[in-house]
């Protein structure tokens, strides 16, 4: 026999949304003119090559957007699963989060309440060319997740919640009936023994009858 046990299946949690904020590629673009600078000059031959200058300009731009790019990824990256909102180095599970508000309305003077909320992740606003989104999380307070493409953030975060609601409702379902069995099993055990009770002390009461007819006989 093997002795080998059954493992439970681990659930992974699939990306519905996903914007990494910055991306590598852009680091070679400065290398990458530096080094087209440098075959023109090859080519014309019209003057002495700039072998160090070109050369340290590209070292000296690739430096540069590197930083920027581990910052981007690092305080403006998104990323959506089925169970967290991630908006830079802030995770947001999605049970906390109770209501999307509706998009703004463009043709609206009104300010909406969200758009003075507190923006989700380290940065103090929303971060340069992205759109935010009014949230209202289960304990009252309002916050604003924010994207690039806010309109798939929004769509994919509302069918995302409304998914979550629908594998809730027969847990909580369940758990509410549970009381009210376990009180129903609780009356019927009670009625038992009050019937118990009731047979027993008319037995009682029957054998006292008997015995005291018998006296009298005798």
């Amino acid at each position: 026999m093997s002795d080998a046990q059954p493992t439970a299946a681990v659930r992974t949690d699939s990306v519905l949304f996903s914007e990494p904020g910055a991306r590598w590629r852009t680091v070679a673009y400065g290398p990458l003119l530096c080094l087209l600078v440098l075959i023109l000059e090859l080519a014309l031959r019209r003057g002495p090559v700039h072998w160090f200058g070109l050369a340290f300009c590209a070292i000296l731009l690739a430096g540069f957007v590197t930083l920027q790019v581990v910052a981007g990824k690092r305080h403006v990256s998104v990323e959506l699963t089925d169970s967290a909102l991630r908006e830079g180095t802030e995770t947001l599970p999605l049970e906390s989060i109770a209501r999307v508000f509706p998009e703004l309305d463009e043709e609206s003077w009104d300010d909406e309440p969200w758009e003075s909320a507190r923006a989700l992740g380290e940065l103090t606003g929303v971060p340069r060319r992205r759109r935010g989104i009014g949230l209202k999380l289960r304990d009252g307070a309002m916050v604003q997740a924010w994207a690039r493409d806010h309109q798939q953030l929004r769509a994919e975060l509302s069918a995302a919640l409304d998914r979550l609601a629908a594998e809730s409702a027969p847990a909580a379902k369940k758990s509410a009936d549970s009381p009210a069995k376990e009180s129903a099993a609780v009356l019927a055990a009670s009625a038992d023994d009050a019937e118990n009770s009731v047979v027993a002390s008319g037995s009682d009461s029957e054998g006292d009858v008997g015995s005291e007819g018998k006296e009298d006989v005798a």
